[in-house]
């Protein structure tokens, strides 16, 4: 049994959120091996703000670990949320068979 770790973050095309986006990219690579970044085709993400239907563009993040490590990927999603200045990020775990 494996897990696919997913983070959704909200992206502008700004610099520094690219070099954000590649200093994941190296880290996850660095400690997992391997990650995706979905970057050419971004999700879209509503929400309902006091009435108002607020956009963001999301990047996802993928990565597949054999081993679940709640504690790194909580922390992880925290430092995220910093270097993104976002109040919340998604991050979600499903298990996998891999085929």
């Amino acid at each position: 049994m494996a897990y696919l770790v997913e983070i959704l973050i909200p992206i502008t095309d700004s610099g520094p959120n690219r070099e954000n986006l590649s200093r994941v990219r190296n880290e996850l690579t660095a400690k997992f091996g391997g990650v995706t970044l979905h970057l050419d085709s971004p999700a879209e993400g509503l929400w309902n703000d006091d009435g108002d239907v607020e956009r963001d563009r999301i990047v996802i993040v993928e990565v597949m670990t054999d081993h679940l490590d709640r504690s790194f990927w909580s922390t992880y999603r925290e430092e995220l949320e910093a270097r993104f200045r976002q109040d919340e990020l998604v991050a979600r775990a499903s298990q996998i068979d891999r085929l």
